[in-house]
């Protein structure tokens, strides 16, 4: 028969005296000072981008539940909410969002003194599991966003829906091509900041992240379907805009909401109506910039023109990506040489 062995009482936790406890939480703190300072600066901007995405899912999910919690309830729920809209709206790469998970869980901790629930970790990558399993969801972290055409655009224009949504979509997805503007400008812009001139439209777009504002002129476009110009023109003129955001909520009532989009707000309803429209690739808010580049480019326009429509800077490695990809086919190496 075996021997039973007694269960040992429980150890008692060591008190400690004043002195002591300071002496150790002082080490704590030199600790955590010591491991921040060795920390790479790569992954300390990584760990701001990631919380400036989960902002902006707080500010995307208020919008449409008319309640925006605050950002600290870092809870199960939120966390796998934040996973399916990485997903589904910014379509990031599955090793993304596992990168996203680990940067408001640790900032949630270091910089909010919110301790994350191991619960809602463990909940969030469980959300991401399938996701790694798929290809095409592998392949959104290789290569950029495609470009719009304006045969795209026209495609999108004839199944935009009818109403103030349909011309608040057409005027804004028409405008973020004019502007080669980036989602987050695309949100920043005000309606009194878009002048009409005889030419056009002069815009002024606002600075976001902490990159300097711009003004820039749209001109107005040969095919009415596809002029930015008109399409701004009759979404202001049936919102009655005057002052405050340029683009707007609309429900699915018909009434127009006061405050402004989100940036993921905007490039919803871009890669929302490519869909709709049957485009053949999947269309992002990006894809209105690049767009704007390439379609300018080939249409014979000088750099520093383009670049001071998008805001790059002249040595842009994406930027002269940009301009590459249009020069392709001119005067190509290949092209008229004997064959």
């Amino acid at each position: 028969m075996t021997d039973l062995v007694p269960i040992q009482p429980a150890a008692t936790p060591a008190v400690y005296d004043p002195a002591t406890l300071a002496v150790l939480a002082a080490m704590e703190q030199a600790a955590e000072e010591h491991l921040d300072a060795i920390r790479p600066h790569n992954t300390k901007r990584g760990y701001a981008n990631d919380w400036a995405l989960w902002e902006e899912f707080n500010d995307w999910l208020g919008e449409r539940t008319g309640h925006r919690v605050a950002s600290t309830h870092v809870t199960k729920g939120m966390l796998v909410g934040f996973v399916v809209w990485l997903d589904t709206i910014k379509l990031a790469a599955p090793a993304s969002i596992d990168r996203r998970i680990t940067g408001v869980t640790v900032t949630a901790r270091k910089e909010h003194g919110v301790e994350v629930p191991k619960e809602a970790t463990v909940a969030a990558r469980k959300a991401l599991k399938p996701l790694k399993l798929d290809p095409d969801r592998i392949a959104r972290g290789r290569g950029k966003a495609p470009a719009a055409t304006p045969a795209q655009l026209q495609q999108m224009y004839a199944a935009a829906p009818a109403g103030l949504a349909g011309l608040r979509d057409r005027a804004l997805w028409l405008m973020a091509f004019g502007i080669a503007g980036r989602s987050a400008e695309v949100s920043a812009l005000r309606a009194d900041g878009i002048q009409l001139v005889s030419e056009g439209l002069d815009v002024h777009v606002p600075s976001v992240k902490q990159r300097p504002p711009r003004d820039v002129v749209v001109a107005y476009g040969k095919n009415p379907d596809t002029c930015p110009v008109r399409a701004w023109l009759t979404w202001k003129a049936a919102a009655g805009l005057t002052s405050g955001p340029a683009f707007r909520p609309v429900s699915v009532h018909g009434h127009l909401g006061a405050d402004g989009l989100t940036p993921s707000g905007c490039q919803e309803i871009i890669s929302r109506s490519a869909e709709r429209a049957g485009v053949a690739v999947r269309l992002t808010g990006h894809s209105m910039r690049a767009g704007f580049i390439t379609t300018s480019r080939k249409a014979g326009k000088r750099e520093e023109k383009i670049r001071a429509q998008s805001g790059h800077a002249a040595n842009s490695p994406v930027f002269w990506g940009y301009i590459q990809e249009a020069d392709r086919w001119v005067d190509a190496a290949s092209d008229d040489i004997g064959l």
